[in-house]
């Protein structure tokens, strides 16, 4: 693992933590609220031990049909105790959807899906990387299927930077307690994410039940889901970009893999030059070292505009989420990296409400209490070999 510490952090704790057990201003307390947004539920979802819970819950829950799309199905505890899951709902004749990524669900057999066929379910794997397989295509092998999407009954949905795999139980469980975030929705919405799932389905030959409709271009509402390939309105990139553009007062992004193009760059650092406060929270140990160095190069050019950089500690951040001014709220898999803008399969819900808001600044002010600020000082000072790697990493950054 690449460490962004070698950026240059300051010896002080990142300052403006938020405060344990703090409420909203709707009342109830911070985790597990939903909040009301057009007809629909919304609940932002803290780390596995909110998230699986939940998930597993709507498994359990469901009376019709479970959509699974997942990028990272791991065949270790988490993994198994989902797949048992779907091969019980399976067996009560519940119809039951997976769709994996072969190169990133790459460690788990194929042989732990046999359950849940024999019970009825289907299960797809996403642009195979074996040619023995009927499917591969070496054009689509750079290609990845990153969406982490579940839907149960037309009517609950989930998203955010969470996999399926024991990297996000808790520690507690066996696992190791990544730091991410997901959120869940309850009303028409899911039909949204529903039809995203099936888009997938359909790209690997499979025939959708007949009620199974496209995703619309035309968007309304101030909840939305994002993809790619399916106009500006749904662009998450575009939705980054109008975020930073017309925030007034204040930005919050948090990015495991932050290697954003220059338009975003410039929005950015205009954004700061307009009195906008703008932070930006990546992992103080990336699970990918060379991105870690290219990183460091572009936090060094933000750090010179002004922008606070924090890096997060003790465990592996891999959250994906933006706060703009108390208005926008997006949350999703989308990395703000090249591959995500080319080549993967993202999605992200969009949130306008200023509720949502504050309740996802919470927990990026509880973030930077386990976080250090990077200083300007230390980034400067850095040894000539860092920064020949850090500048051949930020040459390589299109491939990463």
């Amino acid at each position: 693992m690449g460490s962004v510490q070698d950026i240059g952090a300051s010896p002080k704790p990142a300052t403006e933590p938020g405060k344990e057990g703090e409420t909203s201003r709707n009342g109830p307390p911070r985790s597990g609220v939903f909040f009301d947004v057009d007809g629909n539920q919304v609940r932002l979802l803290r780390d596995g031990r909110e998230m699986y819970p939940a998930m597993l819950e709507a498994i359990a829950r469901a009376e019709r049909e479970i959509l699974l799309e997942m990028y990272w199905f791991q065949g270790d505890t988490a993994g198994l105790l989902f797949r048992d899951a779907l091969v019980t709902k399976a067996q009560q004749g519940v119809a039951v959807r997976v769709s994996f990524d072969a190169i990133g669900s790459i460690g788990a057999p194929w042989s732990m899906w046999e359950p849940v066929l024999a019970a009825g379910g289907q299960v797809v794997e996403f642009a195979p990387i074996s040619p023995l397989r009927r499917r591969f295509r070496v054009k689509a092998l750079n290609h990845r299927d990153h969406r982490k999407i579940l839907v149960v009954d037309e009517h609950i949905g989930f998203t955010g930077g969470m996999n399926i795999g024991d990297p996000w139980l808790p520690a507690e469980q066996g696992g190791q307690d990544w730091r991410d975030d997901a959120i869940e929705v309850r009303g028409p919405i899911a039909a949204d994410l529903r039809s995203l799932f099936f888009e997938t389905w359909r790209r690997e030959g499979r025939i959708p039940p007949p009620d199974a409709r496209r995703l619309s271009r035309k968007v309304s509402g101030r909840i939305v889901v994002l993809a790619n390939q399916h106009g500006p309105k749904r662009s998450i990139r575009n939705t980054y970009i109008k975020g930073i553009r017309h925030a007034k007062e204040r930005i919050e992004i948090t990015n495991p893999y932050f290697l954003p193009g220059l338009i975003v760059l410039a929005a950015i650092r205009n954004a700061r030059r307009r009195g906008v406060a703008v932070r930006i929270l990546v992992p103080g140990i990336n699970d990918v070292w060379l991105v870690s160095m290219a990183m460091s190069s572009i936090i060094g050019r933000l750090l010179e505009s002004g922008v606070r950089v924090f890096a997060y500690q003790g465990r592996v951040l891999h959250a994906k989420t933006g706060v703009f001014d108390e208005t926008l709220v997006t949350v999703g898999t989308y990395n703000l990296d090249p591959r995500s803008r080319r080549y993967n399969r993202e999605c992200n819900l969009a949130v306008d409400d200023a509720a949502v808001a504050r309740r996802a600044r919470e927990s990026f002010e509880k973030d930077l209490k386990s976080s250090t600020e990077l200083s300007l000082a230390s980034w400067k000072d850095r040894p000539l070999h860092h920064r020949i790697l850090a500048w051949l990493a930020y040459l390589l950054r299109p491939f990463l």
